[in-house]
């Protein structure tokens, strides 16, 4: 009942949200005399502080409308060309001079661990730059009827191998964080399978692949209780009216409440300066937190049984490093991957994928090459730094950029792949 209590309390705050922006819009009006002084800032400053912090939000936009290629901007459609009850598929389409050669085909896999795929706008936005991108843009599981079916670990990755059937051969796949166990799963049935389009290079970063490896607090958490602590403590029912109604879910404002109580005293002191600015009519560092802050709160619900399996999976039982994990009752063999290249990325203070865990792929993947493995940590970068920020696209840009180069196919110029769409609903 806890969920239905939440979304009622939301409910009723409604027509106060609405005075306070009343409020707001009032004391910022140019017309108004008060707007120009530090009593009518402070009104509105505390209008929309209430409004912000009492709002839920909405699933943000990507707006990329362009990349910047070489020395030029071009224009960028996004499309959606796979798409399944649970994940679209997107493609930034960008319109590349005629003779220009083909870049690589990137798949990034985004986390479904809370907050929505345009988390990894900065990421997509500089892999443009040199990159034919896709991502995974996950749906939020509350507005997910039931008669859609459930969504698991399994289903991830079934839909991680149908997407590179959909991209074709010559694709390389990057996961960010938490897709990076599904994805190397992936990566092995398909090699396993002697799949053709099994990727060309696949990047890890910032992944809990052995979360025995220096953990973490969030590591700590899943040790200390068992399967059922989380079954019991955190799933909920989506409440009605929404389309997921009665969907077990592990709602995204309980995860929001984790996020932030991780830094709370941070949080607390970018709001107060946020006030501040506000009434100091600083615009450049509210827009700012806006900005930061808009993405930030913006938080999706999972479903219990992919949130559950991947609990158990990766962090109580570590079953991938253990050589345990099974994937519809077959064995994932991380050492049958012997084509896909493999690139792992970790920051030097991360604080959830602690050093060490991404690496770990190397050890599991026993039969690759050692030409095909590479490893780098970005010193003094936390777990944002590892996919996103000035040293991302400084540093870890171009090795990722000259890694996918390296373990690529040489198309010719003006070549178009092959691409073979999936026949699956």
């Amino acid at each position: 009942m806890f969920y239905q209590f939440y979304a009622m309390q939301r409910a009723a705050l409604q027509p106060s949200r609405a005075v306070a922006e009343a409020v707001r819009t009032l004391y910022t009006d140019p017309l108004n005399p008060f707007s120009e002084t530090v009593f009518g800032r402070t009104i509105a400053a505390s209008a929309e502080l209430f409004e912000r912090t009492t709002r839920q939000y909405d699933k943000p936009a990507f707006n990329l409308p362009t990349a910047k290629v070489g020395d030029q901007d071009v224009p960028v459609v996004e499309t959606i060309v796979w798409q399944k009850p649970f994940c679209l598929l997107i493609h930034f389409e960008r319109d590349l001079p005629a003779k220009r050669d083909p870049d690589p085909k990137l798949l990034i896999v985004a986390p479904m661990s809370g907050h929505y795929a345009t988390l990894l706008r900065g990421t997509v936005e500089s892999m443009m730059s040199h990159a034919d991108v896709y991502i995974t843009d996950w749906t939020d599981a509350r507005m997910v009827p039931l008669a859609d079916g459930q969504f698991d670990l399994d289903d991830y990755i079934d839909y991680v191998i149908e997407m590179l059937h959909e991209l074709g051969p010559d694709t390389h796949v990057m996961a960010v964080c938490q897709p990076s166990v599904p994805v190397l799963a992936a990566v092995a049935i398909m090699e396993k399978n002697g799949d053709p389009f099994a990727p060309a290079s696949m990047t890890l970063m910032g992944g809990p692949i052995d979360t025995r490896r220096n953990p973490t607090a969030v590591n700590n958490l899943a040790a200390e209780h068992d399967l059922e602590w989380f079954r019991s403590n955190v799933i909920m029912q989506v409440p009605f009216p929404e389309p997921g109604f009665s969907r077990d879910v592990y709602p995204g404002f309980l995860q929001l409440t984790g996020f932030m109580s991780m830094n709370l005293d941070r949080h607390i002191g970018a709001h107060k300066d946020f006030f501040m600015n506000l009434v100091k009519n600083d615009g450049d560092p509210a827009e700012k937190h806006r900005e930061f802050y808009d993405e930030y709160l913006a938080v999706m619900d999972l479903t219990a049984e992919f949130y559950l399996q991947t609990v158990e999976t990766v962090f109580i039982e570590h079953s991938l490093p253990k050589g345990t994990m099974t994937h519809r009752g077959t064995l994932v063999d991380p050492s049958a991957i012997r084509t896909t290249a493999l690139l792992t990325i970790e920051g030097e203070n991360d604080d959830i994928s602690g050093l060490g865990q991404t690496e770990a792929a190397h050890d599991l993947c026993t039969n690759l090459a050692a030409e095909k493995k590479s490893h780098y940590v970005q010193p003094s970068v936390g777990h944002y730094g590892v996919f996103n920020g000035s040293r991302f696209r400084s540093e870890i840009v171009p090795r990722i950029v000259e890694f996918m180069r390296a373990h690529g196919q040489k198309l010719p110029k003006k070549a178009k792949p092959h691409v073979v769409h999936s026949q699956s609903s």
